[in-house]
């Protein structure tokens, strides 16, 4: 199993260079202004990345099923699928924010096994494996304790991404935390800050499969969990209510205070 762990981990990474060099000659282009809404720098990085991604895939692995954001699914026959979102952090993309990232996941029969966050312009890369520890840029990482939920640091990609019941919920999460350091933007990089330890609770809604399936492996190898907001494990079938909690000793407390709202 660890031999096959192997080869997968590899081929991820190819696919992560793959994408960065589609990506790159894209990043602060200049472009954005001149272009039709259609084929904006970030649809045409995007594009590029993904099919990029997809032509290693076919080439290697031909009966794994490929999900991706921009040209959809691609069946499979192996029970395992390859999630793809070239470019997670489209806006922070187009305003010339290093702080999106390319999200490669492998599931095995709905459950993410593994994941890469890659950040093609800063170098940064974290990567993900059940039963293997979460390295960033090669070395390993590990979340930080979060004594009391007071104390915790939580990030979320905006408030208008939550509807008013949700963000209702979200508001009430958090008022019980650190809210003085709230922070607000990051997409995918969120999650890897929580991995290196950086940050504490990441708090998010309307994700789809290939927005969180990557970031499961690299949130839970470093010692943190991700769940819904009921708190139960994250898979294929999952909504897109989103958590993830660096000390796992305070999920109990972040589902109790999401459940409650005034």
């Amino acid at each position: 199993m660890l031999m096959k762990i192997d080869q997968d981990l590899a081929l991820a990474l190819r696919l992560a260079d793959a994408a960065g060099d589609a990506i790159r000659p894209h990043f602060r282009s200049g472009l954005d202004a001149e272009r039709k809404e259609d084929a904006s720098p970030v649809t045409v990085a995007d594009r590029a990345a993904e099919e990029a991604m997809r032509r290693i895939l076919k080439a290697e692995v031909p009966r794994d099923e490929i999900v991706g954001e921009e040209f959809g699914t691609e069946a499979g026959t192996s029970g395992r699928s390859w999630v793809l979102d070239p470019i997670d952090g489209t806006v922070s993309f187009l305003a010339g924010r290093p702080i999106f990232g390319t999200l490669i996941a492998l599931l095995v029969d709905g459950w993410p096994v593994m994941g890469v966050i890659d950040q093609p312009i800063l170098g940064e890369r974290w990567v993900g494996a059940s039963g293997m520890a979460t390295t960033f840029n090669g070395r390993e990482v590990r979340t930080r304790p979060c004594r009391q939920l007071s104390d915790a640091m939580l990030a979320t990609t905006g408030p208008q991404y939550f509807d008013d019941h949700q963000g209702d919920h979200f508001m009430a999460l958090a008022a019980r935390t650190d809210h003085r350091r709230m922070m607000m933007g990051g997409d995918c990089y969120n999650y890897g800050l929580l991995a290196s330890g950086q940050i504490d609770l990441v708090c998010e809604a309307g994700l789809k499969l290939h927005d969180w399936a990557a970031l499961v492996p690299i949130v839970e190898g470093a010692g943190g969990t991700m769940c819904d907001w009921n708190g139960d494990p994250l898979h294929a079938a999952s909504g897109g209510e989103v958590l993830a909690i660096g000390d796992p000793a305070r999920l109990e407390d972040v589902v109790e205070a999401l459940a409650c709202h005034h």
